[in-house]
Order: structure tokens, then sequence, then C-alpha cells
């Protein structure tokens, strides 16, 4: 039998959904038939988790080293930060405190990968404004990432299903994203998402590169974008031997992606990729008022450790209530181990 891989995985902001949906995720038993998951974060918290979902027959387990940890199921091992105070814990609002927190477990998660303790990261949601709040000046996980790996070329991959999108810009204005649009950076991405598949098994994956402009320009009357920087950087990974096409319309690529076309699609900027992704991954039901699926994941590409994520936010709303759905951090967790799969056999 292969060695079980080790997985970090943070437990996202405190007072969000993160702690109800670990303790979810990891109720279930064939997780650790595949792989040996340790979260990072408060024991305190997650035990109350445990008590918020019904859960209380799973035993949580604290432990202070990789070393220490049980990877039994049925037991959740913690590598307990001591960070929150459960008693005074105030679900589903924004705080410092738990902003702080959720930045000291993605930290110490990235600690331990470079450190070749643990295998891969998956992470929960943690609240921009209050991790800023508690004066760590970060707009996003991949950022965090980067600057504690000393990544300068990544960029960051969702995938549902059989769509996969990755990004030429993420958190920055629409008016900056256009001006990001340069030749060598479009080139950059698709180099890594061509990498990407190859890392997921796919042996010769086509990557479709969605136009910036309605129409992908029709021919520079709507923009010279696609002109001048994005089909130059097409023509210059085909010279490289990838299989790149495009500039596609960005209204036609998603569906084309989710049709077999694309193994992976190159969107331009943040909402040009996330809102097609999110259209198919989260689905509300309005009759019970409820979302019967929140799924997706997002991969930051390009680092030198593997990083899966949920693609959701923290959900202050729903936490406390134990209603959230777990899918989205099942599907991390699997992403996360295909890659750290992939990674170690390099």
């Amino acid at each position: 039998m292969c060695e079980r891989l080790i997985l970090g995985i943070t437990m996202g902001d405190p007072a969000s959904i993160g702690p109800e949906i670990t303790v979810k995720a990891l109720a279930a038993k064939d997780v650790y038939d595949n792989c040996r998951p340790l979260v990072i974060g408060d024991a305190g918290v997650l035990e109350a988790a445990c008590r918020i979902v019904g859960r209380e027959d799973i035993k949580i387990h604290p432990v202070s080293s990789v070393g220490e940890a049980l990877f039994e199921a049925g037991t959740i091992d913690v590598y307990d930060m001591k960070l929150v105070d459960p008693e005074t814990l105030e679900r589903g609002r924004v705080s410092a405190a738990a902003g702080d927190a959720a930045f000291q477990y993605v930290k110490k998660v990235i600690q331990l990968a470079m450190a070749g303790e643990i295998d891969g990261t998956v992470t929960n949601a943690f609240n921009k404004e209050a991790i800023n709040l508690a004066g760590h000046h970060y707009s996003g996980h991949t950022e965090v990432y980067a600057e504690f790996t000393g990544t300068k070329k990544y960029t960051m991959m969702l995938a549902h299903e059989n769509l996969r999108v990755v990004h030429v810009s993420t958190h920055v204005s629409l008016r900056e994203a256009c001006d990001r649009v340069k030749k060598d950076r479009v080139l950059e991405v698709i180099r890594i998402a061509h990498q990407a598949c190859r890392d997921l098994g796919i042996e010769k994956p086509c990557v479709g590169v969605a136009g910036l402009n309605p129409h992908s320009g029709e021919n520079g009357l709507f923009g010279r974008e696609e002109i001048e920087e994005i089909r130059p950087a097409i023509e210059a990974a085909r010279a490289q031997g990838i299989d790149a096409d495009g500039p596609v319309p960005p209204d036609t690529i998603f569906s084309k992606a989710r049709g077999g076309w694309y193994d992976i699609v190159v969107a331009m900027y943040h909402d040009q990729g996330h809102i097609p992704l999110k259209v198919v991954g989260f689905v509300y039901n309005e009759r019970e008022k409820k979302w019967d699926a929140v799924a997706g994941v997002n991969i930051t590409l390009g680092l030198p450790i593997v990083r899966a994520s949920v693609d959701h936010g923290t959900a202050f709303d729903q936490a406390g209530q134990g209603t959230a759905n777990e899918r989205s951090l099942q599907n991390a967790i699997d992403y996360g181990l295909r890659l750290a799969k992939s990674k170690k056999q390099e």
C-alpha cells in the first residue's frame, strides 16, 4: 500500500463556517483511507464546532508537532495554536482577533510545508477585512503564499468538475486588470496552465485563451489587446509546443470548455473567470432557502508547495448554525492530494 500523504488543513477564520465544514469533511472515513489530514487551528474552537454540527462522537486531538498526530478516522488531529477562546468567540462577526488567528494558521501551514513536514496544504476561507484589521495587509491567500514562499510567478486556478480556469490578474481593479493584459504575462499564465493540467494527469492538454474585449475585439473594432498582446502570446506558446487556442470570445469560451473543447481556460481578469465557475458550482435552492452546493476549488499554481482551497468566503451569515455545506472543502482535499502525489513523483 502506498504511503498516505500528510495534508495540512487550515481551519479558516474561527468566527466563520470554516471550523464546522472542517469537522463535517473529516468525519468521512474515506478521507483517512486516502491521506493523513492535520488541521491547523484551535482545538477548543473545533470542539465547539463538533457540538454545533452534531458530531460529538468525533474526538479532537490537540498536538504541538506533526509527529504527535494519530491520523485515525474518528479523531481529528489539530496543530493547536491556542489563539482563540471559544467561550468569548463571536461567530458570524468580523474581528481583528479572529483575522489574526486565521492569518497565523496560514503562516504556520506554509512553514510546515516548506520544511517538508507535510506534503500539501488546503485552506479554508479567511476574511480579508479581518486580516487587514489585524495588521496583515494582503488581498488574499494567494498573495500570502507568494510572499512566504518567495514566489514571483504564480496564478490562481479555479476548478469544478471539468471546468478549470486560471487568471492573468485577480485582486485588482477592473481598470488595472485591463492594463495588466500584456504578452509576457499572458504567455506566463498559459505555460502555468499547461503544466497544471499535466500535473493533474492530462497528458496533452488543450488551453483555451479568452479575449479581453467583447467578441475578442472584433479585429480591433472594440479594442486592440487581442491583436497586440493576447494573440502574440498564444503564438509564442504554440512555438513552445503548447496546444493553445484563441483568443476566444469570453461569452462562449466557458461553454466550450464545459463541452470538452478545452482542458483549461486562461481568463484575463478575476470576474471573467470566477463568474462562470461559480454559476455552475454554487447552487441555491429557492424553495428551501438554502445552498444545495457551494462547490469549486481554488488552487495557487507556480508555488514550490501545494495549495488547494475552498472556492467560497467565510459565510458569516451561516456560522454557528451547523448547516454549511462541506462539499467544496472535500473537493479541495481531493485536489490537494492529487497535486501532492504528482509533486512527490517529480
